[in-house]
This record gives C-alpha cells, sequence and structure tokens, in this order.
C-alpha cells in the first residue's frame, strides 16, 4: 500500500486532534508502514478503507487504534541512567525527610509505555530505601495506549528487553521465569498500577504527585499541548516536587513555572520561587489549563 497526500493529511489532522501529536511532512512512509499493517489487521483492503472507516464511526475503537498505532512507545529499563541516579543519590533522600511525618510518597510516570520506566522506579525503592516499606508510597504509570497498558499491567518481558538496562542481579532478584518470558515478581507489581489517560484530553482526578516522569513525551505535542501540560503539572506537582522531562525537552518559553535543577543532566525540574509563592496563595488555580 501506498498512502495517498490527502490520506496523509487527514491522519495528521486526527492524530493532532485526538492526542495533540505532531506528525511532520516526510513522515509518510511511517504512517503507511503503521497504517497498512493495521488495516491488514482489521481486514480493511486498504488505509482508505480503513479511514473511511473511521469517519463513519468517530471517536469509536477503530479510531483509537490508528492513533495507538502512530504513538511512539519507545522505552527501557533504567533509561538514560541519570535520572534514575538522581532519584536515588538526592531527591528521594531529600523527600523522605521532608515527608517524615505524614510519611507519604506519590511518583507518577505519565507515559508509562510497556512499563520499565515504571517498573524502574518501583526496583530502585525497592532496592534502596527499605525504610519506605512502612509508608504509604504510590507509584502510578499512565499511558494512552490501552494496548501497551496490557503488557505494562502483565510484567512479561522478553529477553532481549530485560537486556536493555537491568543488571544481572537486578534481574534475578526481581524477576522470574515465564516460559521464555522474565514476569517481573508480585512484590514489585504489587507497588505499581497502571491507568489509560490520554495528556492532550481531559485529566481524571490523580494523586497530588511527589515526582513527576513525562520524559521525552513533549518533543511529540504541538505547542498549545506542551503548554497546557505543564501548566496542569505545576498546578498539581507538590511545591517542593520534581519534575523529569528528556534530555532534548525544556519548559522554557512553554510555563515560566519551572526552573531547572543542576543535577549532572538528569533533567529535572522543579517549581519557581513565584510559582511555589502563587501555588500557596491559591492563585494558580484561577489560570484556565
Amino acid at each position: 500500500m501506498t498512502i495517498a497526500p490527502g490520506e496523509f493529511a487527514a491522519v495528521q489532522h486526527l492524530v493532532l486532534d485526538r492526542a495533540a501529536i505532531v506528525i511532520e511532512p516526510g513522515k509518510e512512509y511511517l504512517v503507511d508502514s503503521r497504517l497498512t499493517t493495521l488495516a491488514r489487521d482489521e481486514n480493511f483492503p486498504s488505509i482508505k478503507e480503513l479511514l473511511d472507516a473511521i469517519r463513519t464511526h468517530r471517536g469509536g475503537p477503530l479510531e483509537q487504534k490508528v492513533i495507538e498505532a502512530l504513538t511512539t512507545n519507545e522505552t527501557s529499563f533504567y533509561r538514560d541512567v541519570k535520572p534514575f541516579d538522581a532519584l536515588r543519590l538526592q531527591i528521594l533522600p531529600e523527600l523522605i525527610e521532608a515527608r517524615r511525618v505524614t510519611r507519604s510518597l506519590t511518583i507518577w510516570s505519565g507515559a508509562a509505555s510497556t512499563g520499565q520506566e515504571t517498573y524502574s522506579i518501583a526496583i530502585l525503592i525497592r532496592e534502596h530505601f527499605p525504610k519506605l516499606s512502612g509508608w504509604t508510597v504510590r507509584i502510578l504509570g499512565t499511558d494512552l495506549s490501552s494496548e501497551v497498558l496490557v503488557k505494562a499491567r502483565s510484567g512479561k518481558y522478553t529477553q532481549h528487553e530485560v537486556e536493555r538496562g537491568l543488571t544481572e542481579p537486578l534481574l534475578l532478584r526481581y524477576f522470574e521465569r515465564d516460559g521464555t518470558q522474565w514476569r517481573v515478581n508480585d512484590v514489585i507489581r504489587r507497588m505499581v498500577e497502571f491507568k489509560e489517560l490520554n495528556l492532550a484530553a481531559t485529566w481524571p482526578a490523580l494523586p497530588k504527585p511527589d515526582v513527576v516522569f513525562l520524559r521525552n513525551v513533549l518533543i511529540y505535542l504541538d505547542l498549545n499541548a506542551r503548554r497546557k501540560i505543564l501548566g496542569r503539572i505545576a498546578d498539581m506537582i507538590a511545591t517542593d516536587g520534581y519534575l523529569f522531562l528528556g534530555a532534548g525537552e525544556t519548559p522554557n518559553n512553554l510555563d515560566p513555572s519551572f526552573d531547572r535543577v543542576d543535577i549532572d543532566k538528569a533533567g529535572c525540574f522543579r517549581l519557581s520561587a513565584s510559582a511555589t509563592s502563587a501555588s500557596s496563595g491559591g492563585s494558580r488555580a484561577t489560570h484556565l489549563r
């Protein structure tokens, strides 16, 4: 199959409208490849017929499958390392001290994909912070794709997937053999939860996070969506909380609420003093997000 210019434009509009994802011109080959596979799986003779069916049933499950097919889900355990070092060496010790009375901690992975990042956070806590065993620790992973969340909840990974980021001691300590795959053990799986959430749509009620991982997400979204998402996070994150973005991402020129924290290239940000003051005074809640 070869996608026609009009079909490509329709897909661009659909994905931008539903998920705020920008598909640049020149990505026709990617759209053609992924939607050709989807069309065949759904028994459509061509991409055109697939898109015609979506136009007839807007907002249906087939439309969601197109969005999911065109979403990037690249991830791995302990991806990029630096954010996890920052979490282990500085951020969690600091937050543990700050929360010693409430003994409660919430970490949100906002684009959890197939779950490796979320499980990496849980393993790190289990491995290095035994004192948190008596705390209320909530580790939440969300993603817009129901398909990848099925895999995340299963906790099952191939040999190749576990070799990307996991050391052998961590693999043997926190995973169990499951046929030809590896499965996250029940101790770690009980530490996390996964929910479907489209960052570009209306958000359900979420717990107030102390740490937010939103790495390598904003680069795929349009400018307006980036600003809204950062604004929502600024409104909800703990005033002394931390936001992790990807190495090539920054809130600069998007939302003045965040300042970079200099922690060894970890892509880490915190609310600025002015944003913290506004939040404490309740004024941020009046902003349209």
